[in-house]
């Protein structure tokens, strides 16, 4: 559970939708305070600095995006499981939220934002390709030896990629195109 207060919060899930739609220069402490209902300086309360809002943001989602998909060592549920949850976090944002991966929106801006930001983008990525990786290597019949870490590379680059081809030619279909074609097939 979070330290954070409730206003925190809010403003946290403001700053969340605005960057999710238009990236780290899509929200500002203006716009998220007139949203929230409170003044800006109560957002520099919470967060000293926008750097200081933008990291604990792709931290907090992260977090987040981890948790919900479950431990991925967990015996108890199969990998190919393990993956359709991982597969229906991406769908879902896109497809009920309308909403891009917040770590791939800062991602595409990653030569632009500041260092604390990046790092937990980065992070995102990273977090996400050991997750898959630990999955992957639980399905010794259907990737080779040694791929597993290709093969996490492959699904998270697909998925991202087929969100930014959902959302640039306003068609849901190319996300469930590129979904069905990702998942590791078993090997002859």
């Amino acid at each position: 559970m979070s330290d954070r207060s409730a206003k925190a919060e809010e403003i946290l899930d403001a700053a969340e939708q605005m960057a999710r739609t238009g990236g780290y220069n899509g929200f500002s402490f203006r716009e998220i305070a007139k949203r929230v209902g409170i003044k800006a300086a109560s957002v520099h309360y919470h967060f000293p600095g926008k750097d200081d809002l933008g990291a604990t943001l792709a931290k907090r989602y992260t977090d987040r995006f981890l948790s919900a998909l479950g431990d991925p060592d967990d015996a108890g549920t199969p990998p190919g499981e393990l993956l359709r949850r991982y597969v229906q976090a991406y769908r879902s944002a896109l497809v009920d939220d309308g909403l891009m991966c917040l770590c791939g929106m800062l991602g595409a801006e990653i030569a632009y934002l500041p260092e604390i930001v990046a790092a937990e983008a980065r992070r995102f990525f990273e977090r996400n390709i050991d997750w898959l990786v630990r999955v992957i290597s639980r399905m010794p019949d259907t990737v080779p030896a040694g791929s597993a870490r290709a093969a996490a590379l492959r699904m998270v680059a697909a998925l991202e990629g087929a969100m930014i081809l959902a959302r640039t030619l306003g068609d849901q279909g190319i996300f469930e195109d590129v979904a069905k074609e990702i998942f590791p097939r078993p090997k002859h």
